[in-house]
């Protein structure tokens, strides 16, 4: 078998506003459907050749485990890692979401196994690593 691609489903509980917090991060609205419908049901956001696809209400659960503490990364949403392209990129859109004032649980930090990355939180619970490469890894 070779996978040709994958494409994760959010569960949200807005499309539009789900969209435009990416789009505030750099990605771009995909589509909704019912297409030119206020409150669609489906839709996605795009980024080069990464989309995920978002659902209200349906295709999977929504985190409701809220951090409660900075650095406190439990949730029952669903985890992602998104890769960009150099760890000057991670501290970037780190900067960015915290200009932004969306919820980040996990400083840029330079990991052992060679990453640096940050954690962010989506406002339906979901939990992103925003991760680069260094090039470095340690034991």
């Amino acid at each position: 078998m070779a996978v040709q691609n994958l494409t994760p489903i959010l569960n949200v509980s807005d499309i539009v506003a789900s969209q435009k917090w990416f789009e505030a991060l750099g990605w771009q609205r995909g589509f909704t459907w019912p297409e030119n419908d206020p409150a669609p049901g489906f839709g996605a956001v795009c980024s080069e050749k990464a989309e995920i696809f978002l659902c209200r209400g349906a295709q999977g659960s929504r985190g409701t485990i809220m951090p409660k503490t900075p650095g406190d990364d439990e949730t029952d949403g669903v985890w992602m890692s998104w890769w960009v392209s150099s760890p000057t990129e991670v501290d970037a859109m780190h900067a960015k979401a915290l200009q932004l004032g969306y919820i980040v649980t996990y400083p840029p930090t330079d990991e052992p196994w060679g990453v640096r990355e940050f954690h962010l939180r989506h406002p339906d619970g979901h939990m992103f690593r925003v991760s680069a490469g260094t090039g470095e890894h340690h034991d």
